[in-house]
């Protein structure tokens, strides 16, 4: 059997950031205290949700050694490590300090737009020389590109992939992923609004946005569904079913950073090219809030 710890709600933590642009580190380890203590299983750092593409390496390195010094073992964590670049991706790979780390998150490599052969063996590259798992991070509507269910399944047989995120929004492929992949080999919701579905298909999880806001009834809805309390977590699904669709409706993390910015766990900075949220936008986002 594969050794996967992931399994549950992940958290793809944001960056929060100060008035003058810089990392506010003391936010990022409340959040991390503040996601743990309400029902998140384990934690991504520098996913797409982190802004990591206007991050330096030394403020990367950073964001990473205060997310595991903070965690100090509570919960497993993956780090994203992607590129369109393989080569580049693999020396990462090598001069990566993993200390505190249990996989890497690695998204299919976007811009060049490689076909099914080559995210073949660009992914089996990356799982050669990986020192921990690797989980998969397959989203089309950022990469231009999208990992079909049969290659999928092909890498689920190397013995370091150990899962991947979905964020497809294609029920059909991950139906099939579902039925044809290895007994040992995971599948994650890449979308909170369709969690609760997925799961019921057989997802054992998510990597998400929403439990960065509101971590508590979307963990608990993950919860109910590994528990087989499909009822209970039905309910909690359609609770939050506006507020997962308004948290994206102006780009990601705009959404979630106007709602954090408003519970007090974050200003509401990004780094551009992107933009707070609108404010209209944010107004619907703060009155949904209340009904959570």
């Amino acid at each position: 059997m594969k050794n996967n710890p992931f399994i549950g709600t992940g958290v793809a933590l944001i960056t929060p950031f100060n008035d003058d642009y810089s990392v506010d580190y003391q936010s990022l380890k409340n959040i991390v205290d503040y996601t743990l203590q309400n029902g998140a299983d384990f934690l991504v750092a520098l996913g797409t949700t982190s802004e990591a593409p206007t991050m330096n390496a030394e403020e990367k390195a950073k964001v990473v050694k205060t997310i595991v010094e903070t965690t100090n073992g509570r919960c497993p964590i993956l780090l994203g490590m992607g590129g369109n670049n393989t080569s580049a991706l693999i020396d990462s790979i090598r001069n990566q300090d993993f200390k505190g780390i249990d996989g890497i998150l690695s998204v299919v490599p976007y811009y060049n737009k490689p076909n099914q052969r080559g995210m073949k063996a660009h992914f089996l590259h990356v799982a050669d020389v990986s020192p921990v798992p690797v989980v998969l991070y397959n989203v089309p509507g950022r990469v231009g590109v999208n990992l079909q269910a049969a290659t999928t399944v092909e890498l689920a047989k190397h013995p370091n992939i150990i899962a991947v995120k979905e964020a497809s929004g294609n029920l059909q492929q991950i139906m099939e992923i579902l039925r044809d992949k290895p007994k040992d080999f995971r599948v994650y919701s890449g979308d909170d609004s369709i969690t609760q579905p997925l799961m019921a298909l057989g997802a054992e999880g998510v990597i998400s946005v929403a439990a960065n806001g509101y971590p508590k009834p979307f963990c608990k809805m993950v919860h109910k569904m590994l528990e087989g309390k499909t009822d209970e977590a039905l309910k909690l699904h359609y609770k939050m079913l506006r507020m997962n669709g308004l948290i994206f409706a102006d780009g990601n993390p705009a959404g979630i950073k106007a709602l954090m910015a408003h519970t007090g766990l974050c200003k509401n900075v990004l780094r551009l090219p992107l933009v707070p949220a609108l404010d209209s936008v944010r107004q619907e986002i703060e009155n949904e809030y209340k009904s959570l």
